[in-house]
């Protein structure tokens, strides 16, 4: 198993941080890599339990991953499990993703582990689709 993890400085206030990554509006603004939609989900980050999010690229690939909210502990982390769909709609292999905020100088700290990732492969996949992501977040919050 591997694990990836990414910290990223946001230049706001903890608390706004958290409302990013929490609110179901504000999440949907920036979630999945540059150049994804996210047309159908089930996804509250506010309470444990699970989510669903169907990503589609602007080639028309749909991308369907899932999984539960394993914690919510505002305004500081939010865990959960992160499972692939294939084409078939078997959920693959089960990851856990804990995103944290920190205050930091210059606001705040958004930190992602990724844990569980079947090998070095697929974390270096997850790196660039976070990567991508969190660039889309920082122009969001900015």
């Amino acid at each position: 198993m591997t694990d990836l993890r990414l910290e990223r400085e946001f230049p706001v206030q903890p608390e706004r941080l958290f409302a990013w990554i929490s609110d179901t509006n504000k999440l949907l603004q920036w979630w999945g890599p540059e150049g994804m939609t996210v047309p159908e989900y089930t996804l509250n980050f506010r309470e444990e339990g699970p989510w669903s999010t169907v990503m589609i690229s602007t080639d028309g690939d749909r991308y369907h991953v899932s999984g539960v909210v394993t914690h919510v502990r505002p305004p500081h982390s939010i865990g959960f499990t992160w499972g692939w769909h294939d084409l078939a709609g078997a959920r693959g292999h089960e990851s856990h993703v804990t995103l944290t905020v920190e205050a930091s100088v210059t606001g705040a700290r958004l930190i992602i582990d990724h844990r569980d990732l079947d090998d070095s492969e697929q974390a270096d996949s997850h790196r660039a689709g976070w990567e991508s992501t969190l660039h889309k977040l920082l122009a969001k919050i900015q």
